[in-house]
């Protein structure tokens, strides 16, 4: 697994100019990420650039506005997921899933396709003093889980799909996003709104800062 002086070398091969920085996150201040340097290149990239991004998405580099919420909800109701076996789907920096082992979950399994991802969230796990399993493939996960938990992956409606397969995979699921309006599936339902901000800033307007939370059970 990628140490984190190859995370910030991965990071430069696709974004020349780019650095990683442990940042602390103003919504959940007892976790620590490592994220894209705020000071990150943002002129007008080059075609290849451009390429490179759209093959390579770093999703990991940033702490979406949902997963920060969703964060905040974890620990603030400790209750979703003490003495439960958790999945982290599309964990990215590994935000929600460390909130979960904070919060007092048995187990999380933070599940990613991207290795990079992985690597970054058992970085960020270590930070914050907690064992996380990592998984890169959702369907070899053996066993009973008791808690699904998502955060701004419905970005793509391709994945609306998952959200079936979620709930025959557990017994709860959360989700939280903030890109998909009008969200209308006969087994979720809105509980929470809060107001979040992805990090480093990306000046996003209201409607991205405006998260939900969902559940199905």
């Amino acid at each position: 697994m990628p140490s984190d002086a190859i995370l910030e070398q991965s990071l430069r091969d696709i974004i020349p100019g780019a650095r990683l920085a442990v940042t602390a996150l103003p919504a959940v201040p007892a976790i620590r990420l490592l994220l894209l340097q705020g000071d990150y290149p943002q002129g007008e990239l080059g075609a290849q650039d451009v390429q490179r991004v759209m093959d390579n998405p770093l999703y990991w580099i940033f702490c979406w506005a949902s997963g920060q919420v969703l964060a905040r909800f974890l620990l603030d109701h400790p209750g979703w997921v003490q003495g439960k076996r958790v999945l982290d789907f599309g964990s990215g920096s590994g935000v929600v899933a460390i909130a979960a082992a904070l919060a007092g979950a048995t187990e999380v399994v933070a599940c990613d396709i991207d290795p990079l991802a992985l690597a970054a969230t058992r970085s960020n796990a270590r930070r914050s003093g907690v064992d996380i399993t990592l998984a890169d493939d959702f369907f070899a996960v053996d066993g009973h889980i008791d808690l699904i938990i998502v955060a701004d992956v419905l970005y793509d409606r391709s994945n609306l799909d998952w959200l079936s397969r979620f709930t025959a995979r557990a017994d709860k699921v959360l989700i939280a996003d903030s890109r998909v309006k009008n969200f209308h599936h006969r087994d979720y339902r809105e509980i929470a709104r809060h107001s979040g901000a992805t990090l480093p800033d990306l000046d996003e307007s209201a409607e991205f800062r405006d998260v939900r939370i969902y559940l199905a059970d």
